[in-house]
């Protein structure tokens, strides 16, 4: 079993947040390859597709990387922060 969730929980994911994850990233290269190769035919057509497809998913990584990174800080220091409360 931790073949298959060692990787999953080193980026705090689950492994069904993980399949889900990876899945919708892989269909979404495969047509953008799938639009590469029809402009490489067609050059009048799909002019902007790949470039976009490989741009929208390198925000949407780096918008997920922070937002993980962003749990995990909360998570480690509490609701509060990094500050040490007492009364």
């Amino acid at each position: 079993m931790k073949l298959f969730t060692r990787h999953p929980a080193s980026i705090g994911e689950t492994y069904g947040e993980h399949l889900a994850i990876a899945f919708g990233f892989g269909a979404r290269m495969v047509a953008g390859g799938a639009a590469c190769c029809l402009h490489a035919l067609l050059p009048f057509a799909f002019e902007r597709t790949g470039s976009q497809t490989v741009a929208a998913l390198y925000a949407q990584m780096v918008e997920h990387r922070a937002a993980r990174s962003v749990a995990r800080r909360a998570s480690e220091y509490g609701a509060f922060g990094e500050f040490d409360w007492a009364i």
